[in-house]
């Protein structure tokens, strides 16, 4: 009997006795492992998984921690200021001797799973990020008692609406009853560019004391 499993991203077909070079699993020599994902399971009745066949399991024992041979990368530039790299690499490899193919029953073997590097698990469910918080919606300026709302007048915003009121205009009255000094001084002080006249802030206010 054979089995085709996956493990760090490649495929390998085994059957009990074999030794196995394969992707750093987290595991110590001696230890007992199980590899989980089988994709086929070959023999007298051959079962295709899809893609995995549910409850067959390979067992294996670790036999050492080793790495593979190394591999030489060299790189050469040829430009007016060349230049050259050379890098080695010995790939971190797990040895393993396979020591049972179970066709089923893979969940109540009690042999630990095979994770680490190389292996292939089931995905983690990822935490829950926290919900961004909402950005908090500025409060309205706080009507002072028997003032106007002069966000009414067009031209006038919540941000215009405190400046007024930090200089003590918070009704219509007043704004109607300003004169031409009155809205100088105002849109200097208060940098409006000549937006009172421009908007016509003062018709607007009689035009509201009207109702």
């Amino acid at each position: 009997m054979f089995a085709v499993l996956k493990t760090g991203g490649k495929q390998y077909k085994v059957q009990s006795g074999d030794t196995l070079r394969v992707e750093k699993l987290a595991a110590d020599a001696g230890e007992k492992i199980q590899f989980n994902d089988v994709l086929m399971l070959g023999g007298d009745a051959p079962v295709v998984g899809a893609p995995f066949v549910a409850g067959a399991a390979v067992q294996a024992e670790v036999i050492d921690q080793i790495k593979g041979e190394k591999v030489i990368n060299f790189v050469r530039r040829r430009r007016k200021h060349s230049s050259k790299r050379t890098k080695g690499h010995r790939q971190k490899l797990t040895l393993v001797r396979i020591t049972d193919i179970l066709a089923s029953g893979a969940d109540a073997s009690g042999v630990k799973a095979a994770t680490g590097t190389g292996a292939v698990s089931a995905t983690p469910v990822a935490a829950a990020e926290p919900a961004a918080k909402a950005p908090k919606a500025k409060a309205a300026p706080k009507k002072a008692a028997g003032a106007d709302d002069l966000s009414t007048i067009s031209g006038i915003g919540p941000v215009i609406v405190k400046k007024l009121h930090a200089e003590g205009v918070t009704t219509f009255a007043q704004i109607a009853a300003w004169t031409d000094a009155d809205v100088e001084a105002i849109e200097a002080k208060l940098s409006f560019k000549g937006r009172v006249g421009r908007e016509d802030w003062i018709a607007q206010a009689k035009e509201l004391i009207k109702g």
